[in-house]
């Protein structure tokens, strides 16, 4: 059987997407040197050598430069959720998905990372010392609770007015949230990101095991 090929992206798509890239690039450089504030638009037009128009046909809001992947987040959670196996719970789904190497779960336990340490801690500096970034976060975390909600309704079937895709969606992000918080405050404390990696997934693994002792089989796929 012949396997059809991947239709590539044409140059069209490939110049826009090296555009977005060096755009955002710029955008965390000048954060991390001068915080979240303290850069405006212009600044990053400017650094990616760009009209400041074309900074905002990429990105609509100086938010979003910094949290330029988060849409890609949500789509894969939720795509983990639709493509589970039989015999898989929606906890158990996401929990494999929050836990797959990515991030500094992507980072090798042994002998730490110096320059991986350094991008964690900076990057939690911006967002802790940025009241706009904080407040975009909280957005981001509401739309993911949403999108997964509706999902998780639509997964079991549940009747209108029914709390527990709500409640289930709240519990598994809650997860996250948490595990967010604790590895920035671990980065700002100095902590190697290697080591912030094992101990994520240490706490990553408790929590989980707590929650599916009442979650454990919700949404199982037959």
């Amino acid at each position: 059987m012949t396997v059809p090929r991947l239709k590539q992206p044409g140059l069209r798509e490939r110049k826009k997407e090296r555009t977005r890239q060096v755009i955002a690039d710029a955008a965390r450089g000048l954060f991390a040197e001068r915080g979240f504030e303290g850069v405006t638009v212009a600044d990053v037009a400017r650094a990616a050598d760009v009209a400041e128009k074309t900074v905002f046909n990429y990105f609509p809001t100086k938010e979003d430069l910094f949290y330029s992947r988060l849409e890609e987040f949500e789509q894969g959670l939720l795509e983990a959720v639709r493509t589970r196996d039989p015999g898989t719970s929606i906890p158990a789904a996401v929990r494999t998905y929050l836990l797959q190497p990515r991030g500094v779960f992507a980072l090798r336990d042994a002998g730490g990372d110096e320059e991986a340490t350094k991008r964690v801690r900076t990057m939690s500096r911006v967002i802790s010392e940025s009241p706009a970034l904080l407040a975009r976060e909280r957005l981001v975390f509401d739309d993911y609770a949403n999108s997964l909600t509706a999902l998780i309704a639509e997964e079991t079937g549940s009747a209108d007015g029914d709390l527990r895709p709500r409640a289930v969606a709240n519990a598994l992000l809650g997860v996250h949230r948490a595990l967010i918080a604790y590895a920035r405050e671990r980065a700002l404390a100095g902590v190697p990101a290697s080591r912030i990696a094992r101990e994520l997934r240490k706490q990553a693994e408790r929590a989980f095991g707590q929650l599916e002792q009442g979650l454990g089989d919700y949404g199982m796929r037959r």
